[in-house]
Order: C-alpha cells, then sequence, then structure tokens
C-alpha cells in the first residue's frame, strides 16, 4: 500500500512538473536579458534606476500612508519588489512595488482590524498573496485576465482616485475621524460624512501647506516636468516646514521616525485563535489583491511591450508579483504590484534592461538606512496632498468617455463599478464589475441569428421573403447562426416555436453548418423541442451538422432522439449539398416527391 503510495506520489509530481515546463515557464529569465549589452547601457540603467527611486521613495510613503501603515512599510515593499521581480520577470521595463489600486484596497479590507492586527495579519496577509500568484502562474491563471472588460478596470480605478482623494482631505485639513467612522467599514460616503462633521475644527497651518504644497507641485509639473517633481515637492515643503516649527512654531502632525531595527526581516506569525481562523479571515482579502496586482501588472507589462514590440509573457510576470511579494513578506513590506507612473518613467528615462529596478531598490533601501532619523520633518498634509494629486493623474478621461460612448454595455459596467466601489468594499466591488461584465457579454452572445431559407427558381439558397409565401409550405428551412450555450438554449427554443406556429408546416429543417458551442443546455432544450413536435405529428431534421455538432450530439446521445436518417453532415466542398438531401428526406417524411429540388453549385470553388 506505501509502495502504491508513493508512486501515486511520484506520477502526481511528475505530471506536474511536466505541465510546468510545457507551460515555458522560466525561473530566471535575467539572464538572458544581457545579449550585446554596452557601458553605454550600463549608464542608461543607473539614471532611470536614479530617477525611479526619487519617485519610487516618495510614493512608497505615501501608498504606506494610504493603507494607514507606518511609512517605511510602502518603501520597503517598493524596494524588495524592485530588487526581487526583475529577475523573474518577463517585462524589462516594468517596476513593482505598492501601488494606488492595492493599498486603498488594503486599507479599505482592513479598516475592521486594530492598529495592531493590522501590522501583525500583514506579514501572512501578503505571504497569502504572493503563493496565490505564484501558483497561478505556474497553472497560467494569468491568461484568464484577458478577459477582464476595459470598463471594469476603468471603473474600478476612478472610484478608487475619488476614494483616495476623500479619504486624504482629513490629513489636509488636519482634522481626525470619529472613531465611529475610523473605525468601521469605510466607503465613499461614510468618509465623507466623517469629514464633514469634523469640519469646523480644522487647522489653518496644515491648510496653509497642503496649499503651498500644491502650488509647487502644479508649478514645477508644468515648467519643469522632466525633474523627479514628486521628491523636489515633498523635500521642500519639509525643508519649509522645519524652519516654520523652529522659528515661528507652527505644530502639524508628522511621521514618526524609524531606525534601522525597525526593519529588521519577520517572518509571518500565527494568532493564539489558530492558522484555519486566521486564513478565514485573510484568504478573501487575499484573493482579491492577488486579482488585481495580477490584472495591474498584466495591463502595465502588455502596454509598454507594444511601445518596444517586445512579446508580453503575462504569466512569466504574474510570476514576478508573486515571487516579490513572497519576499515582502519576509522583510516588511505591503502587497506589491506593477506601478503605472513608475514604469512608466523608467521607459521613458532609457532603461535597456532589468537593472534598472535593481538598481532604483538598492538607492530605495539606501534611503531607508539614511533618512529615516528624518520623517519627523514630513508633514502627513503635504504627503497627503500629493497622494491627492497622484490620484487625480490617473482618472483617465479619455478612457472614460470611451466606456461610457462606445457600447452601451461597457457604459453599465463602467457605472456599476464606479457606484459599487463608492459604496461597498473595493474587494467586492471589483468583482461585482466582472461579474457584470460577463453577464452582460453573455447575454449578447446568448443571442442566435434564426431566419428562414428558401430556394429560388434557379436553385439558389436565399432569405425567404415576409411578402413571399413558401415554395413548399409544409417545410421550412431554418438557418441557425451563432453560439448556441447555456445563454442561447432559451431563446433558440423559443423562437423555434414561433416557426412552428404555422398549422401548415410539418417538417423544419435545421442548418446548423454555423451553430457553435453546443452544451448540455442547448442539448437538452434540442431534444424537447424534437420530442414536442414529433407527438404533435411534425419532423426536425438537421443539415449542414460540423463534426463539432454531432460529436455533442452523439455524445448526448440525441442522434437517436432526432433519428440518424434525420442528421445531414457538412459537405465543405458544397456547403448547400446537406440541405438539398435534408429536403429529399422531408418530402421521403411527407409522402411526396412533388417539388423538384435543385441545388446551386459553383464547381470553381472546387479545385478538384
Amino acid at each position: 500500500m506505501r509502495r502504491r503510495n508513493r508512486w501515486l506520489i511520484r506520477r502526481l509530481g511528475h505530471r506536474i512538473g511536466s505541465f510546468i515546463g510545457e507551460n515555458s515557464i522560466d525561473f530566471l529569465p535575467i539572464r538572458k536579458g544581457f545579449q550585446g549589452y554596452q557601458p553605454g547601457d550600463l549608464r542608461a540603467d543607473a539614471l532611470s534606476g536614479l530617477n525611479v527611486a526619487l519617485l519610487a521613495f516618495p510614493q512608497g510613503m505615501a501608498y504606506a500612508v494610504i493603507a494607514d501603515l507606518p511609512i517605511q512599510y510602502g518603501v520597503v515593499s517598493g524596494a524588495i519588489a524592485a530588487i526581487i521581480a526583475p529577475l523573474f520577470a518577463g517585462s524589462r521595463h516594468t517596476i513593482l512595488g505598492p501601488t494606488n489600486a492595492t493599498a486603498f484596497m488594503l486599507f479599505a479590507s482592513f479598516a475592521a482590524f486594530s492598529s495592531a492586527d493590522r501590522l501583525f495579519y500583514l506579514p501572512m496577509l501578503v505571504l497569502l498573496i504572493g503563493v496565490l500568484l505564484t501558483i497561478g502562474a505556474l497553472f497560467r491563471v494569468a491568461e484568464l485576465v484577458q478577459y477582464v472588460s476595459r470598463s471594469v478596470v476603468v471603473g474600478y480605478i476612478t472610484a478608487a482616485a475619488v476614494l483616495i482623494i476623500a479619504n486624504q482631505m482629513r490629513h489636509v485639513l488636519g482634522v481626525e475621524l470619529p472613531d465611529a467612522i475610523s473605525e468601521g467599514p469605510k466607503t465613499f460616503f461614510t468618509i465623507i460624512q466623517g469629514t464633514a462633521a469634523e469640519f469646523t475644527h480644522l487647522k489653518w497651518q496644515p491648510v496653509t501647506l497642503s496649499a503651498a504644497t500644491f502650488l509647487i507641485w502644479f508649478f514645477l509639473r508644468k515648467k519643469l516636468p522632466k525633474l523627479p517633481v514628486f521628491a523636489i515637492t515633498l523635500l521642500l515643503v519639509s525643508l519649509a516646514y522645519y524652519f516654520l516649527h523652529r522659528y515661528a512654531h507652527w505644530e502639524v502632525a508628522t511621521f514618526e521616525a524609524f531606525a534601522i531595527s525597525d526593519l529588521k526581516p519577520r517572518l509571518p506569525e500565527i494568532s493564539s485563535r489558530g492558522i484555519f481562523t486566521d486564513l478565514s479571515r485573510l484568504i478573501g482579502l487575499a484573493f482579491s489583491i492577488a486579482f488585481l496586482a495580477a490584472l495591474e501588472n498584466s495591463v502595465m507589462s502588455k502596454t509598454l511591450a507594444s511601445r518596444v514590440g517586445d512579446r508580453p509573457d503575462v504569466n512569466q510576470d504574474m510570476l514576478s508579483v508573486g515571487l516579490a511579494n513572497l519576499a515582502a513578506s519576509v522583510t516588511g513590506g505591503m502587497p506589491a504590484s506593477g506601478s503605472l507612473t513608475r514604469s512608466a518613467l523608467n521607459f521613458s528615462s532609457g532603461a535597456v534592461s532589468r537593472l534598472s529596478s535593481i538598481f532604483s531598490g538598492l538607492l530605495c533601501i539606501a534611503g531607508l538606512l539614511l533618512l529615516g532619523d528624518y520623517m519627523v520633518h514630513v508633514p502627513k498634509c503635504s504627503l497627503a496632498m500629493l497622494v491627492m494629486c497622484i490620484a487625480a493623474s490617473v482618472i483617465n478621461q479619455h478612457h472614460i468617455r470611451i466606456s461610457l460612448y462606445a457600447t452601451s454595455s461597457d457604459a453599465a459596467v463602467l457605472l456599476t463599478t464606479f457606484i459599487a466601489a463608492l459604496v461597498m468594499p473595493l474587494n467586492v466591488a471589483i468583482f461585482l464589475g466582472v461579474g457584470i461584465s460577463i453577464m452582460l457579454y453573455l447575454r449578447a452572445a446568448s443571442r442566435p441569428y434564426l431566419t428562414e431559407y428558401e430556394f429560388s427558381e434557379h436553385g439558389e439558397l436565399r432569405e425567404a421573403g415576409e411578402k413571399r409565401t413558401r415554395p413548399m409550405p409544409a417545410i421550412s428551412i431554418v438557418h441557425v447562426e451563432g453560439d448556441l450555450f447555456f445563454g442561447a438554449a432559451e431563446l433558440f427554443r423559443t423562437q423555434i416555436q414561433k416557426t412552428s406556429l404555422d398549422p401548415d408546416l410539418r417538417v423544419i429543417i435545421l442548418r446548423l453548418k454555423n451553430a457553435r458551442h453546443l452544451d448540455a443546455t442547448s442539448v437538452v432544450a434540442l431534444e424537447e423541442m424534437v420530442q414536442f413536435l414529433n407527438a404533435h405529428g411534425r419532423h426536425v431534421i438537421i443539415s449542414g451538422a460540423t463534426k463539432e455538432v454531432y460529436r455533442v450530439l452523439k455524445n448526448a446521445g440525441t442522434v437517436e432522439v432526432i433519428g440518424r436518417s434525420n442528421i445531414f453532415a457538412n459537405n465543405p466542398r458544397n456547403p448547400n449539398l446537406s440541405t438539398r438531401n435534408a429536403l429529399k428526406r422531408a418530402q421521403e417524411l411527407l409522402g411526396t416527391t412533388e417539388a423538384d429540388i435543385r441545388i446551386f453549385y459553383d464547381p470553381n470553388k472546387d479545385k478538384k
């Protein structure tokens, strides 16, 4: 028995290994990225890495603020992910780290946790995210991301940006949300309600610093867009506050300093409640953030690959996100994903290889070691204002307009996702948007095209005219085109029943040459329709059945229900031949041969 179990385990391991090997996952693709690498390329990567680091360090702080975590968690995540991810990524320009959307999803989902519980459970959560993404990459789950509607992404990102702006407003005004709001579920309306309730307690010093921050950022962005505007603005405002605090005695909320000892690696821990309780609390959130991270990274890698002519490998990139999160879980980081702004900056700065990402990560680590003591001079209100500026910049009006006006389904998906994200948890809203988009797609796909056909006096098959009578009143030829999966089954049955209402009709010929994707539901509907018509002395004949259609009917046992003599396979050389044979069979069933059956056939189509 033990020998058999060992054999089964070895066989299972061999199959899993073969499956992964067939999926062309490379566990160290960076080794292939330096063919023809020149010294000038190293300089370009170093400069790109510096530019990205000057953005990644303050952005890491900002995203930690969004997630309501100590600022070093965001910087650590950006540094570690930027070092680990390029070792395994398929894209050479994508920069990983914390992002707007994942940070706010973490904040909204962790809202019911106490501050101590957030820090305790965070490593376990990031570990679960890494495991889910890694397993998903090995089993090519990333390819399913392409079926998520772009309207869902646009609606989600827009709503997340609005929520971030609303949530940071309290820091700009220098107020604290009431305990009932700060400790409960955070939606757009609860945040606005809590901020409005404290509006009379606003403080003019943080409001003034926030206004100055915006003016500096706006001026630099317009006049000197090639400079690291985010970092320069935060540095100038921090210096200004240092002097205002020292000489004018201004008091605004700042961040806590952190030392090297605060950055030590820490393995995920299990609470006293047990591992299964911890998993039940975290697995839903981990799945949501993993899904969002895979979606963000896939969109970013495809966008950058299209600009340089690279071939994107979304599963390889998903593996890099998973392994980056695994590394972040033991080094004190928050969830990492593909960053839109940092990846675009890396590309525009002239990065040649994955080394630019590694350089930026190393520079961020250097910043963590050198600048921890100076965080007490960084005003929370100024960083909050910069976060609001970033959030506003990711609202893409062009994409919103396209989604609203392209089709009514796209508009419905966009608005549903956007509104849902404002009134319910983000992890619920994004799956609601995906569900709505799939439902609308199935609704559109489940409308097969059915039309009645007839033969002209020249033997050509044509659509029957509304004002013409059938040449053979007892026979109806119904052309079926489209998908006949479960969503179309009821509509298919209803339309055939309408056709059969004619009291003179005795035989229905279903042309299924262009029918696709029959499934159990559509086969059951077809069987019930055949049995109903047979019970009333009528007959159903199938013509033009493709190999796929016949295989489904045979496997389901429906061939016997219809009758083998009533099914005529498609002839690719002469597609109408099966319809002619079906008409002959119909005349046999009617006991008549009065109709002269001719079929139009162009011999030039047959090269033989």
